[in-house]
């Protein structure tokens, strides 16, 4: 729409907020506090200096102890130095990061919402306060080892195995794709025991001494075209014996992982929109500046029917996240609550990512434009912690009784 009366340097002046509709009216106080700090700390420490990182495949090591000093590692965990955010407030925290970059979001999606998750639902008190409150203070850095190099979607499958040797367990196998996997001291592994059912057991990997213990090797993987500043490691498990008590005490079989997934799922969900969001920030302050044909291309119908459409797919998404978000803390949110989230929040932000891409033009594949890289992490986003189809599935199997998914049951 035209502004008559309005020169062009008037009109362009100022970007509408993505809140369209007043999500912020049902954010408690703490929940913006914390987005807020989080935000400020993204705008001044990693926007600026990321797409090297990023270009260059290196992990920003130098950002770690900054970010242990916001004091939000652990996320909604409660006590042992963590925050006990709501979920609604680490939502928004996933939401920032993403924002931001995925790469970083990643790192610290894995260590509080995977790592530390796991340790605080599934391990034992002495076992919480053991590991948690250094993990909190980021001094020590955890990873997720589920995913194997025969079993994704499938990981109920998983190969690898534990036996109980001693006052020892015995570990032997595969995993791939693990986050941290190269610089975590706590690594949990996540693998069946001769009884076939499915445990946790927590490797003191020697973080980035490199001091592994016997049999333990982690690759860091290359030629990725996504999250490229976050490593993920290809780990071989070879005999690697973990102290009996490094097991989580309170995992007894593959539905106690799935908790922690499902707990989890729903900051994918965040992920999702930050990085639909950011996407069309950049999109619509460049339609604003970018002038052809003598106006700015925002002026034209084409380019406002994509930046209509993409804020009005964000604003479901804000909906969508809170409301989630609201039941997760009311203990009611479900498996299947979290896979549509997750199912529809990746498939519409891919879309919206890749019109920002399109609004920009041949400026839309320049690193230094922040849109190339949300495009390209996107497609990780899409994929991980469940990919499209195995969560459409899991909603099927919510709304008919009836299963989809074939292969071996949970044990």
């Amino acid at each position: 729409m035209q502004h008559p009366g309005l020169p062009v340097s008037v009109r362009a002046v100022s970007t509408p907020s993505t809140d369209f509709y007043a999500v912020e009216d049902l954010l408690e106080p703490a929940e913006i506090e914390v987005r807020d700090r989080v935000r400020a700390f993204c705008e001044a420490e990693v926007t600026p200096r990321i797409n090297q990182f990023w270009d260059d495949a290196q992990f920003p090591f130098e950002l770690v102890p900054k970010i242990a000093e916001l004091g939000i590692s652990g996320g909604t965990v409660e006590g042992y130095g963590s925050p006990g955010m709501s979920a609604v407030a680490a939502g928004l925290v996933a939401a920032e990061w993403a924002r931001c970059d995925g790469s970083v979001g990643t790192f610290y999606g894995v260590h509080s919402f995977l790592a530390m998750q796991s340790i605080a639902l599934l391990g034992s008190e002495e076992q919480r306060e053991r590991w948690l409150p250094e993990m909190a203070r980021l001094e020590k850095i955890g990873a997720f080892g589920l995913t194997e190099p025969e079993h994704g979607s499938d990981a109920v499958g998983l190969e690898t195995s534990a036996r109980r040797d001693g006052d020892s367990f015995v570990l032997n196998g595969r995993k791939k794709w693990i986050g941290n996997g190269s610089i975590a001291d706590h690594v949990i592994i996540w693998a069946r025991g001769e009884d076939g059912a499915v445990g946790g057991y927590v490797v003191e990997a020697g973080g980035r001494s490199g001091e592994r213990p016997p049999g333990y090797e982690a690759t860091v993987m290359t030629g990725k075209t996504a999250l490229r500043a976050v490593w993920q490691a290809e780990i071989t498990l070879t005999d690697v014996r973990v102290p009996v008590e490094n097991k989580l005490a309170n995992c007894h079989s593959f539905k106690d992982v799935s908790q922690v997934l499902d707990r989890t799922r729903y900051t994918v969900a965040w992920r999702a929109l930050g990085l639909a969001t950011a996407s069309y920030e950049l999109a619509l302050a460049h339609a604003l500046r970018r002038e052809q044909f003598g106006q700015p291309i925002a002026g034209f119908q084409l380019v406002q029917d994509k930046l209509a459409r993409m804020l009005a797919e964000i604003t479901s998404m804000q909906l969508m996240c809170w409301r989630l978000s609201k039941l997760a803390d009311a203990g009611r949110m479900t498996a299947a609550m979290a896979s549509l989230a997750k199912m529809n929040h990746a498939a519409k932000a891919r879309a919206i990512v890749a019109d920002a891409r399109d609004i920009l033009g041949g400026d839309g594949i320049l690193l230094d434009n922040h849109v190339a890289r949300h495009h390209a992490d996107m497609e990780a986003i899409f994929t991980f912690e469940g990919t499209d189809s195995v969560q459409a599935l899991i909603v099927g199997r919510a709304i008919t009784g009836l299963s989809a998914i074939s292969g071996r049951k949970p044990t």
